[in-house]
């Protein structure tokens, strides 16, 4: 059994980690901005912006896995771009200062992170972990997110996973897009050949899990084998509920009017590669999109 202390615990991602992790037999332990006595996991409590944190939460605990950070799905305002890059680089500092003052010996941080590290657009190249970063607020955010986990290596392995766009059916990207096409609204966005690399939420929990199991370190990109682009994705939403797709594309400049900057989300794309994290024995549950999405939607 490991002890395994969680940031951003209660959120999609690391709820379904915490579960897959407790039914493994190991024990999981939260770090929130609020503590509830309904919370099935021990809950301690931080507020990263201001230095606070609960030391007993780190009593025991031999794996940190770092998912906590403000959503990047907000306007991009510079008073917002502050916010989601310093979320990151506070919380990581904050829980690096307090195993180093505790003396906790760690053997695993994993953190996350995202394959915007590339930047929001890299075209038709398929992008593997050697890629050099972007130069976009993406990319600076997601460099600056690594670099404060970096620091970890002085203490134990670091594992850090440049996730995709994470499909899963209780929230995220795939209820918002779903929506539309099965309200018979639904198209693919600008020229629909921009790529999208995603991943089932199951082989996202599965891959964090491993890396716990395992002490898998190293940087990885956590996307499924089989990248689709915008308007495979679309049709494959429209086959699974059984929708006909009647409007034509969404401009891209209409979702720069509406979005702003943050537009680049949609509209720009990364042919993202696994191969790495393959190499490492890792299987996919579900590496085909009509595959998860029947799954998700069906």
């Amino acid at each position: 059994m490991t002890k395994v202390l969680i940031t951003g615990g209660t959120g999609m991602i690391g709820s379904g980690i915490s579960r897959q992790l407790t039914k493994a037999g190991h024990q999981v332990v939260h770090l929130s901005r609020s503590t509830s006595s309904s919370s099935e996991y021990s809950n301690y409590s931080w507020d990263v912006a201001k230095g606070i944190v609960d030391e007993i939460a780190f009593e025991g605990v031999e794996v940190i896995i770092h998912l906590a950070g403000a959503s990047i799905n907000q306007r991009w305002t510079e008073k917002n771009k502050k916010i989601i890059i310093s979320s990151r680089v506070k919380s990581a500092n904050l829980l690096f200062d307090a195993v180093h003052r505790l003396k906790i010996p760690l053997k695993a941080f994993i953190s996350m992170s995202a394959i915007g590290y590339y930047g929001g657009d890299t075209g038709d190249q398929l992008i593997s972990e050697s890629h050099k970063p972007g130069s976009d607020f993406l990319a600076e955010t997601v460099r600056k997110w690594e670099e404060v986990a970096d620091q970890f290596q002085s203490v134990c392995p670091v594992t850090k996973f440049r996730t995709g766009v994470v499909l899963s059916d209780e929230g995220g990207a795939l209820p918002k897009i779903a929506a539309p096409v099965r309200y018979f609204v639904g198209a693919p966005i600008g020229s629909g050949k921009q790529w999208m690399s995603w991943i089932h939420i199951d082989d996202v929990v599965r891959a964090f899990c491993m890396a716990v199991e395992s002490k898998l370190s190293g940087t990885f990109n956590l996307v499924a084998p089989n990248p689709a682009t915008n308007a495979q994705l679309t049709k494959s939403i429209a086959r699974t509920l059984g929708r006909p797709l009647i409007l034509p594309n969404v401009p891209a400049f209409v979702l720069r009017m509406v979005m702003g900057e943050m537009a680049t989300i949609v509209i720009g794309g990364n042919n993202v590669s696994a191969k790495h994290l393959e190499s490492t024995g890792f299987r996919f549950n579900y590496p085909e999109l009509d595959q998860a999405l029947k799954d998700l939607l069906g």
